[in-house]
């Protein structure tokens, strides 16, 4: 149900702090032209940690309403076991195709609570779910085989980063679903998944989730089909002359994942206003930053499809 680049919107929030839904509508609609294979909306990416039940559900809605069946629209929930599930169900009722598992605020839980918390939510809605190995929600192999055997689970995704643990799941999930006909997907869900899908796809991990895909959809396209085409040259080319340097600007403040990509937006033509707290926007000098990096990948990216044309 889901394949190519993952486009995670952000949230536009106007000079009040309040949701911008035309601008929303905007971004999404230029997001969906690019060709994702699918949409986030309302996870890391678009602040679900800063969003309200009402206007998550607005918000979802319009992603809906503006993919109109384009592709596949999964909505974040997440948070104390009640929000998760408040937010499954208004996802579902506002029309979207499924949803991505955020990991439950503070707590730290053992792998058999994080069972029955996926178990509870999938309880709560008919939507497919796709749980997220990150920060204090971390799976095991017996907790992971647990989830992707329960009817609604379709997909888990990574973002902890630790290949030996993500490796002995992927086997240990295939070969309990081995001869049951379901389908499980596996995704790369770290910031800039892009630095590290080489790594990944060694261990049968294809799918990623692309932050850069919101605001330059023509650089995670290239990269994608680089990576698909066994174009080495390329995809090193792109790590060298764009992704790494974004890593690298990423990490220079907490919460940067999120205000990074939301910049990005704005610097491509739909303001998409500041972050929420906790979160803080990019200082005047990263943003500049960021203009270089990103002017750098397309010169790339440039150059290739001149080569290209040249044969």
């Amino acid at each position: 149900m889901l394949d190519g680049v993952l486009f995670f919107p952000v949230t536009p929030f106007g000079p009040d702090g309040e949701v911008d839904y035309d601008r929303l509508a905007q971004h999404l609609e230029r997001g969906v032209a690019a060709g994702p294979g699918g949409v986030f909306i309302a996870c890391g990416t678009g602040e679900f940690h800063a969003l309200g039940l009402a206007e998550y559900g607005r918000i979802v809605k319009r992603a809906v309403e503006i993919v109109a069946g384009r592709v596949p629209v999964f909505a974040g929930a997440g948070g104390s076991l009640i929000q998760a599930k408040e937010f499954a169900v208004s996802a579902e009722q506002h029309g979207a195709d499924g949803i991505l598992l955020l990991p439950p605020y503070l707590v730290t839980m053992p792998p058999a609570g994080l069972t029955e918390y996926t178990r509870a939510v999938a309880a709560s809605t008919d939507l497919p779910l796709i749980v997220y190995n990150r920060g204090n929600a971390v799976f095991d192999e017996t907790s992971a085989v647990e989830v992707a055997q329960l009817p609604t689970v379709i997909g888990l995704k990574d973002g902890t980063g630790d290949l030996d643990n993500v490796s002995r799941i992927v086997i240990a999930v295939k070969d309990a679903l081995a001869g049951t006909g379901k389908d499980f997907l596996f995704f790369n869900g770290l910031p800039t998944a892009e630095i590290t899908q080489q790594a990944y796809r060694a261990i049968g991990v294809t799918l990623y989730s692309s932050a850069t895909f919101a605001f330059a959809p023509e650089l995670a396209l290239a990269f994608y089909n680089s990576l698909e085409n066994g174009d080495n040259d390329l995809t090193e080319a792109l790590l060298r002359s764009f992704f790494h340097p974004l890593v690298r600007l990423r990490n220079c403040v907490p919460g940067y994942a999120v205000a990074l990509v939301k910049h990005g937006v704005t610097m491509e033509g739909v303001d998409a206003g500041s972050v929420r707290a906790p979160l803080v926007n990019m200082s005047a000098e990263h943003q500049e930053e960021l203009a270089r990096i990103t002017a750098a990948g397309r010169a790339v990216v440039a150059g290739a499809l001149a080569a290209s044309a040249a044969v």
